[in-house]
C-alpha cells in the first residue's frame, strides 16, 4: 500500500462517478449501524407509555428506518440500488440517559456493501423519533450515527462495538 488512501467515488480526472462493481465477487455483505436520541425524562416515559398523539413512536421510527434503507440509492447520489435480504431496526431505552439507542442492521448478498444503507436506516430512525414527539420537546439531540460493523467483500471486516 502506497499510505495514502484512494477515493473509489472519483475517477481519474477527479470528477464523481459510481463505482462499477460488476467485476467484483458476489458475497453476503452485513453492516450495522447506531445512533442515539437524548431527550427529557418526561418525553421518554410519553414515547414509552404509547400516547403520543401521533401514535405509536417507536413502531413508526422503526419503519421509517427500514423505508429508508431501501431508499438510500434515492438519498445518496453515488449509492447503488441493493436488492436488500434483512434490514432489521431495533430501538432500545436508556431510562438513566433519557435516551434510545438505535441499532440498524442491513444485509444482502451482492457486489458492493451495505453501509450507507445501515447509516441511513439509523439516521432516519433517529429522525422520525424527533419528529413524533418535537411538539413535546423540542431539545432533543440526535448523537452517535455511526458504522458499527461491517463484514464482506474485499475489504474484510470492521468492527467499532
Amino acid at each position: 500500500m502506497s499510505g495514502k488512501p484512494t477515493l473509489t467515488h472519483l475517477n481519474e480526472a477527479g470528477e464523481a462517478h459510481m463505482v462499477d462493481v460488476s467485476a467484483k465477487a458476489e458475497t453476503e455483505r452485513v453492516a450495522r449501524a447506531g445512533a442515539r436520541i437524548e431527550m427529557q425524562p418526561a418525553t421518554l416515559d410519553l414515547i414509552l407509555s404509547g400516547e403520543a398523539s401521533k401514535g405509536d413512536v417507536l413502531a413508526t421510527a422503526r419503519i421509517a428506518g427500514i423505508m429508508a434503507a431501501k431508499k438510500t440509492h434515492d438519498l445518496i447520489p453515488l449509492c447503488h440500488p441493493l436488492a436488500l435480504s434483512q434490514v432489521a431496526v431495533e430501538l432500545t431505552p436508556d431510562r438513566a440517559a433519557h435516551a434510545i439507542d438505535i441499532v440498524a442492521t442491513c444485509k444482502l448478498k451482492g457486489r458492493t456493501g451495505v453501509e450507507m444503507e445501515a447509516l441511513t436506516a439509523a439516521s432516519v430512525a433517529a429522525l422520525t423519533l424527533y419528529d413524533m414527539v418535537k411538539a413535546v420537546d423540542r431539545g432533543m439531540r440526535i448523537t452517535d450515527i455511526r458504522l458499527l460493523h461491517k463484514s464482506g467483500g474485499k475489504s474484510g471486516t470492521f468492527d467499532q462495538d
